[in-house]
Parts: structure tokens; C-alpha cells; sequence
């Protein structure tokens, strides 16, 4: 199935902050892959402190089949993907859209179905891990080497793409970037590993670039980030063996870093005071603080700061202010100034961290794999605020909207908050 939508723009990124000022989605909104910045920021208001199990849950919903995508929220409604088995080794993947008010399920739609996946998964994988993307009246799922497609908000699949064949390793996991009408995927298996740009309006391809790294294993998971270079727009998409920036409009590589043997890519990146922050990935985890810009291979020139200590391998970083903040997957959180690397605090918080970290109302949520939240001040001297369990097992990023986070465990999606809130959108 191939259908056109007509043709809507989307501006871009001032300062590393992506406006998405497109119909439908209001700031507090978190439309995709950490948010409307891409970066873990929230400006909504009365987001919650304090929760549990069984305390300022507005609502908690099953949810079918396996996945470790990240909820969305976009007017009003709720979006994950799911995989659903069908018998040895068969797979439903579907795309479903919630109610946020109340958790009805308004729609479930099997978006692909697959009589054999294709390679093994790590126990911290699914076969819908990448987290979906919400762009005006569009959504946008992606399941790895099992296909891409676009959607409209009430579950009709637009278009279908399955002609991006790799070997993965461990399964799927980078979520889809829009860049204008591109949208951008990472496709890093354990071979050939590339980078494609795909027409947003009907999944057709609009360019690949082939990455060529000295890496010895080539499999990866990062999400891209579009920002603004000077006047210049550039996407950032890390992979094994090295960063690469690229031109959103024909894929040409403008420049790239070079990290060794790094592999196993998850983070994604951040933009903030003028440096990006790179995760490095296996087997040694190392963070580098990247000034973009120019052409060429910029390994020697543009790294203006790196450690190692307490380095994530999968959670991303989170930049505040003058500050970034990081926690390592076995649980040590920093917070280090970003144009220097000078390290305020360095703590232990409690579990291990695939998730990545998010801000709201001046507070970082860190959300553990056991579904425990540590809630800290976002600041030079080191608070904690809250510590609240869910109990159940968690791998995906929270979302945020006004009064609420939405938290997907292994086995259901969690609306926390103080109140029930007003219906809205179909609810």
C-alpha cells in the first residue's frame, strides 16, 4: 500500500531546541523519542513528584504482546508499537493509539506481520523497541529490518517500507527522525551498516549512505538529532567506530568523528552550548563533549573534552542549563559542566539504567529497570527528591505531558498524576 499526504513543512532547531510547529502539537506534548527537543525536556507544569503501585495512578493498561518503545503523546492520545506472537517464530507488529485521559484503547493496528523475525534478541530487546514519532496528523512506526511505514492519527497505514534489508544483531532499536520532509533512520546490523533517508510523504528511499568505520563489530541502536550549525541544518547519528553529521537534503557526509572500536551505539545525542555529547557504546563506555562543524574527518581537532567515568552505555545525557547530566547503566549518576567537563557531583542512585533521563519543573527523573524512579534536584549539589516504585520491570524512556508521565513497564503503560484529568481526544 502507497498513498501520498500533501506536502507540510516543519521548521526546525534554534539553538538545539526542535519547534515542531506544526498543527496538533502543543509544547507540552512529547511527540517522539525523548520529547519535543528530542533532548529529555518538558515544559509542562504539575508533572508529579511522588507515586507507587498503587498511589497517584490515574490509570494503568495491559498492553498487548512485547515491546520496548517509548509511549508518545499528541493530542490527546497516547501511541507505542508492540509485537505480538503468532506461533514459532511468526510476529504481529502493531501501532495502538490510547485515550490519555482515560487509557481506552481507541484503535490497534497490525502495521506488519511476519512469519519469521529474523535473528535472536538480547534480553534487553524487543521486536519493537524504536520509539514512534508523531509530526502534525502523521505517525511514524519503525521496526528495524522488518519494515518502516506512515500512518495517519486514526490507525490507517499510508505507506509500507520493507526494502531496507540488514542482518541485526540483538534486534532493532534507533527511532525515526524527521528532518523536514525526510525522515531519517539508522540501519546499523552486523554487517554493511548504513544510513537512509526516506521520503516522509510515501516511505519511498530519497538517498542511503553506506558507513565505513574501522570498527570490528558494526551493530548499533542510536537515534539521529537534527540541529542547526550555523545556518547549516545537520544530522547527527552516531555508529560504530564514529560519528557522522549529514546533509537531511542528499545524505552527503559533512563531517565525522572517529571513536576506534566503540560499538553497540544506544545513546542518543544532545546539543547544548555549542558542543554535542557522544556516547561511544561497547566496551568501554566514554562520553565526548563534540564542537560541530566543518568537513572531513574532525577526530583530531573538534573533541573538546572526554571521560570515561561513569560513562553510559545506553542511557542518553541530559543537558540543563550549563550542565549536563548522565547516569551509567550500573547506576552512578554525574553532573558535570558542559562546556568544561568539571564534575559538580557524582552518585550512586539506586538499580541499573536503560531508560534515559528526563527534566521537568527543574528536576531530573532517572527510571531504573526495575521500575524504580530516583527524582533528583537539577543542580550543582546533589538532592534527591523522591524515590517511587512501580514494581515491574521497565527498559523505555518516560513520557511527560501537563500533570502527568507516562511510563510503559513490561507488561502495562502507567498514566501517574495527582488527579483525573478532563477527557480529550476521543477519550
Amino acid at each position: 500500500m502507497q498513498r501520498n499526504w500533501s506536502g507540510r513543512k516543519w521548521v526546525g532547531w534554534v539553538g538545539g531546541v526542535f519547534l515542531l510547529l506544526t498543527r496538533g502539537i502543543a509544547a507540552p506534548d512529547w511527540p517522539g523519542f525523548r520529547g519535543p527537543t528530542g533532548q529529555g525536556l518538558s515544559s509542562a507544569s504539575q508533572v508529579p513528584l511522588h507515586w507507587s503501585a498503587s498511589s497517584n495512578v490515574v490509570w494503568k493498561v495491559a498492553l498487548p504482546g512485547q515491546g520496548w518503545s517509548s509511549p508518545v503523546v499528541a493530542d490527546g492520545r497516547v501511541f507505542v508499537t508492540t509485537a505480538v506472537n503468532t506461533g514459532p517464530g511468526g510476529i504481529e507488529l502493531r501501532a495502538l493509539a490510547l485515550a490519555a485521559a482515560t487509557g481506552k484503547v481507541l484503535w490497534n493496528t497490525e502495521v506488519f506481520h511476519e512469519e519469521s523475525s529474523g535473528g535472536g534478541l538480547h534480553q534487553k530487546n524487543s521486536h519493537a523497541s524504536p520509539t514512534p514519532l508523531v509530526a502534525g496528523d502523521r505517525l511514524f512506526v519503525h521496526f528495524g529490518h522488518l519494515g518502516t511505514a506512515g500512518l495517519d492519527l486514526q490507525g490507517a497505514v499510508k505507506w509500507r517500507q520493507t526494502e531496507l534489508k540488514y542482518s541485526p544483531v540483538h534486534g532493532n532499536g534507533g527511532s525515526p527522525l524527521l528532518a523536514g520532509e525526510v525522515l531519517f533512520l539508522s540501519c546499523d546490523g552486523g554487517a554493511k551498516p548504513f544510513a537512509v533517508g526516506l521520503d516522509a510523504n510515501t516511505g519511498a528511499i530519497r538517498w542511503r549512505h553506506e558507513r565505513e568505520t574501522d570498527a570490528a563489530k558494526k551493530f548499533s541502536f542510536s537515534t539521529g538529532l537534527l540541529i542547526t550549525n550555523g545556518i547549516r541544518p545537520e544530522i547527527i547519528s552516531p555508529a560504530s567506530g564514529a560519528v557522522f553529521s549529514y546533509d537531511p537534503a542528499n545524505g552527503r557526509e559533512l563531517w565525522r568523528v572517529s571513536y576506534g572500536n566503540g560499538y553497540s551505539v544506544v545513546p542518543r545525542p544532545v546539543f547544548t552550548q555549542g558542543l554535542l555529547f557522544i556516547g561511544t557504546g561497547y566496551d568501554r563506555a566514554n562520553l565526548l563533549a563534540i564542537r560541530p562543524g566543518g568537513e572531513g574527518d574532525l577526530t583530531a581537532s573538534n573533541i573538546v573534552w572526554q571521560t570515561a567515568r561513569s560513562a553510559p552505555n545506553t542511557p542518553s545525557v541530559l543537558a540543563v542549563g550549563e550542565e549536563v547530566y548522565f547516569v551509567s547503566d550500573a547506576g552512578i549518576a554525574t553532573c558535570a559542566e558542559a562546556r568544561t567537563g568539571k564534575v559538580h557531583w557524582n552518585e550512586r542512585i539506586e538499580g541499573d539504567y536503560s531508560a534515559s533521563p528526563i527534566w521537568a519543573e527543574g528536576r531530573i527523573y532517572f527510571q531504573n529497570e526495575a521500575g524504580l524512579s530516583v527524582v533528583v534536584k537539577a543542580a550543582t549539589t546533589f538532592e534527591v527528591l523522591a524515590r517511587n516504585d512501580l514494581g515491574e520491570r521497565t527498559l523505555a524512556s518516560p513520557a511527560v505531558t501537563e500533570g502527568a508521565l507516562f511510563i510503559r513497564t513490561k507488561d502495562h503503560l502507567f498514566r501517574l498524576g495527582a488527579h483525573s484529568p478532563a477527557a480529550r481526544g476521543g477519550g
